[in-house]
């Protein structure tokens, strides 16, 4: 793939909001699909992004590593490998404008949900019950977003505050759960032509800047405000999404 300067730079500083938000600041995440979106094609942005999570994923593992939840990993994995598979199938039969009106739609209901748990988390808490049932549809809807657009963290978030997890085990359940779900999507998004050598080559150029992120995150996550953090993200994220809904449109 050959991009021009200014391209590289928008996608390094993607990769670095990447490593940012997988390792302490999760607010962010959502900022780094948009960025992918605008730059690419809707569907090749979806498989231009995964690598690089993983890295970011398997970067997060080695700070978290010791502070999973693992009980509510295995109530949420099965779910999400069906999410997975009703999510690719669901990409495979969209045309590109479709995909980048989909993937749209998709980040401004997580930009809602953000809004929604910053508002009335205590409403949000009470609306989702910690029944099997509960985990069982987020598991879905997380990995079928997932799959279809890399943007279910903000569900994610919604969930695992719910369960009142402390800070250590929130960031390491998060990453335990990711993790897992990204790699399984990869063969998944190589079939469909979407991770490929050509889009690997440029990712191994962006590694670096994923790293570096999640060195920053950790650091950032313990002196520096993540809700700061969070609105930026936040309003740059509404300004893309509201670009991609105009030229999808």
């Amino acid at each position: 793939m050959d991009f021009e300067l200014w391209r590289w730079g928008m996608f390094a500083l993607a990769a670095l909001i990447i490593g940012l938000s997988k390792s302490g600041v999760p607010g962010l995440g959502i900022l780094n699909v948009a960025i992918f979106q605008i730059l690419l094609d809707a569907k090749e942005a979806v498989g231009f992004g995964l690598p690089l999570l993983v890295i970011g994923d398997l970067c997060s593992m080695v700070i978290y590593r010791r502070h999973a939840e693992w009980k509510h990993i295995f109530r949420l994995v099965p779910w999400a490998v069906v999410g997975v598979v009703v999510g690719w199938l669901t990409l495979g039969a969209m045309e590109p404008n479709q995909a980048r009106l989909a993937i749209s739609l998709v980040l401004a209901a997580m930009l809602t949900l953000h809004v929604v748990r910053e508002r009335w988390p205590a409403l949000v808490n009470e609306a989702l019950p910690y029944s099997y049932g509960a985990a069982a549809t987020i598991g879905v809807i997380a990995a079928f977003v997932s799959t279809l657009a890399n943007a279910a963290g903000p569900i994610m978030i919604l969930f695992l505050l719910s369960m009142r997890l402390p800070k250590m085990a929130f960031m390491g359940t998060s990453v335990y759960f990711f993790t897992f779900l990204n790699i399984f999507k990869v063969p998944f998004l190589h079939e469909q032509g979407l991770v490929n050598w050509g889009s690997l080559e440029a990712n191994l150029k962006l590694v670096p800047f994923v790293i570096g992120g999640s060195v920053l995150g950790y650091f950032f996550a313990k002196k520096v405000s993540q809700a700061w953090f969070e609105r930026i993200a936040f309003w740059l994220t509404v300004t893309a999404v509201a670009y991609m809904l105009w030229i999808s449109f």
